[in-house]
């Protein structure tokens, strides 16, 4: 009864906060319709943070960090009733009479409407994936974040962790025919995030001035919550005796499902079927660039060795000769430290991008609670509410590998390609994206990110930098660049084939290394993401297509005017926004 009773009052608050502000916007009369979406956007935003409580942590919102959300029926059942009443407030707005600009925001605002609906009530896949429920990452955020006071942020855990019972419990009630890879990765997460509450928040408890009440408390807590997730690890582990390939739901998620995901989260003008006939065709050009430098290098990396007749074989003889040269495994993380100011300098003497040096960038060892997806480097930014905080380049060391499997890791980053990785995440990459995405002006452009644009960028400006004069155009770091933009390529490729068409190991690890010329290592690692994720390696070749695409149009729209830093800082300044919005935004002049 309480809980109708407050969703009822809630609705009615909502429901009369809209029809007030379809008349006043701060203190004026609202005059056109761009002020009324303004008035939908702080509702629209208001509910977005209940519909979405760790993304709202991970983006600087900490208004309700304290309050933990339970993953229960009846919460889904809320879900569903904001989404409805988001839904018919924003339809009853005029489209047609609002800016080009506003659109952008309206159509994004609808976009994740019907993308959450579709997660909720076809996807589910907080029935089938385990690892959906994992509390370490946002309790390390909330600890290491930097908006009030660490006795402060540790009273907000202690009130968060109240229902990390409850929250275990409602995950082992969801769960339903899991997938027996993401059970597996679920144990190694939440083993993992048994390290935030063991180690991580005990030691800021002892260095806090915390009262013995307090501190007895949240310790008290903390012996809950550790339990709590040993309970979920143990009934997972459970499940597992009794699951095999044959008797439990297939990783694999379908052409009907991946279309739909693909449509939902790439925002495309591109079909997925589509895209993978267009990554195609890029394949069979970048094996022909490829095939032209490969033949230039011979001589000097493999001298008067007779050079093989299939391009493909003589491909990968000369990549694997140069990969040769790479760091230490012990230097690994070091190297790409000292590297970042070498990339800051070259943007800056090219006059390719404003670089912001008051915005912090820390290259960090990959948190454990974040490891086994398969991604060995990635980039965790601040959001809009918390634009000064740390952004984090996380880099998994090798330690844990044998010389065999470090050796294959690091000819796959090896000298060329190493740079080319911190150009992708860090310079002028995904850590200058997500730096202006922060200060875009729409919020809503910032929070709903699109992930295509957010890759697509960072693929961009690989082949951006190459094309300004960085590497010295070595042949070397061509031939290279094109090795690694084959990976966005066959990312593409291996993610529909693997999930549509049912290709198995054998095929796409076979894939992999005769076709994007990629070490065992990487293409194990590789089968092991598009295993526990789905439609976002098509991101990468998606978004860069796009990007480059508009550019090149730009360029012969704007003739002798096109200015490229002007271009780039544009295209920047709507935020994360799906990138065909911002081509309607930049060809029509706003």
């Amino acid at each position: 009864m309480q809980i109708t009773h407050y969703i009822k009052k809630w609705f009615l608050v909502q429901t009369l906060f809209l029809a007030l502000s379809a008349f006043w916007l701060n203190g004026s009369p609202i005059v056109n319709e761009d002020q009324r979406l303004d008035k939908f956007k702080e509702v629209f935003i208001s509910n977005y943070w209940k519909l979405h409580p760790v993304e709202a942590i991970y983006s600087g919102f900490h208004k309700n960090d304290s309050l933990l959300s339970v993953p229960s029926q009846k919460y889904f059942d809320f879900c569903r009733r904001t989404l409805n009443f988001l839904n018919d407030s924003l339809n009853k707005l005029d489209v047609s009479k609002l800016s080009v600009n506003a659109k952008t925001d309206f159509f994004m605002m609808r976009d994740r409407i019907e993308s959450d609906r579709w997660y909720i009530d076809e996807f589910r896949d907080y029935e089938w994936n385990p690892a959906y429920y994992n509390l370490g990452g946002e309790f390390a955020e909330i600890l290491n974040a930097s908006f009030t006071t660490l006795d402060e942020r540790l009273r907000i855990i202690s009130k968060r962790l109240i229902k990390s019972d409850e929250y275990f419990k409602a995950a082992m009630t969801n769960i339903k025919n899991p997938v027996i890879e993401h059970t597996n990765l679920a144990i190694l997460q939440n083993e993992g995030s048994l390290e935030v509450f063991k180690t991580l928040v005990p030691d800021s408890i002892a260095k806090s001035r915390l009262s013995i009440d307090e501190k007895k408390l949240l310790n008290e807590r903390l012996d809950l919550v550790r339990e709590s997730i040993s309970s979920y690890i143990e009934f997972l582990k459970g499940l597992l005796v009794n699951m095999t390939i044959d008797n439990s739901k297939s990783f694999r998620i379908g052409k009907e499902l991946y279309s739909k995901k693909f449509q939902y989260d790439i925002r495309s003008r591109y079909s997925a079927d589509e895209i993978y006939e267009k990554a195609i065709s890029r394949k069979a050009e970048l094996h022909t660039q490829m095939a032209v430098l490969s033949r230039k290098l011979w001589s000097k990396y493999l001298g008067s060795m007779p050079m093989p007749d299939e391009d493909r074989v003589m491909i990968r003889m000369l990549i694997d000769k140069v990969s040769e040269t790479h760091v230490h495994r012990d230097s690994f993380l070091y190297a790409i430290e000292k590297q970042l100011p070498e990339l800051v300098k070259f943007v800056n003497d090219k006059n390719l991008i404003y670089i912001d040096p008051s915005k912090p960038l820390v290259v960090r060892k990959t948190p454990a609670y974040m490891e086994g997806s398969g991604a060995g480097a990635s980039i965790s930014a601040p959001g809009p509410y918390d634009v000064k905080a740390n952004t984090y380049y996380n880099v998994s060391p090798l330690s844990g590998y044998t010389p065999e499997r470090a050796e294959s890791y690091l000819k796959e980053y090896n000298h060329y390609i190493l740079q080319i990785l911190n150009i992708h995440e860090a310079i002028p990459g995904h850590y200058t994206q997500l730096v202006y995405a922060n200060q875009s002006p729409s919020l809503i452009k910032s929070i709903l990110g699109n992930g295509a644009m957010i890759e697509g960028w960072a693929v961009y400006t690989e082949r951006m930098m190459l094309e300004a004069g960085y590497g010295n155009d070595e042949p070397e770091m061509w031939l290279m660049y094109y090795k690694w933009h084959l990976r966005s390529v066959c990312n593409t490729i291996l993610d529909y084939s693997v999930h549509v068409l049912n290709w198995p190991e054998k095929v796409s690890i076979k894939f992999l290394t005769d076709e994007a010329f990629q070490q065992n290592a990487e293409a194990q690692g590789k089968w092991t993401r598009v295993k526990l994720s789905q439609v976002q390696l098509c991101s990468y070749f998606t978004g860069y297509s796009e990007i480059y695409d508009l550019r090149e149009e730009l360029k012969v729209n704007q003739a002798s005017t096109f200015d490229l830093k002007q271009f780039h800082e544009k295209f920047l300044s709507y935020g994360s926004a799906p990138v065909p919005y911002i081509r309607d935004l930049m060809l029509s002049g706003n």
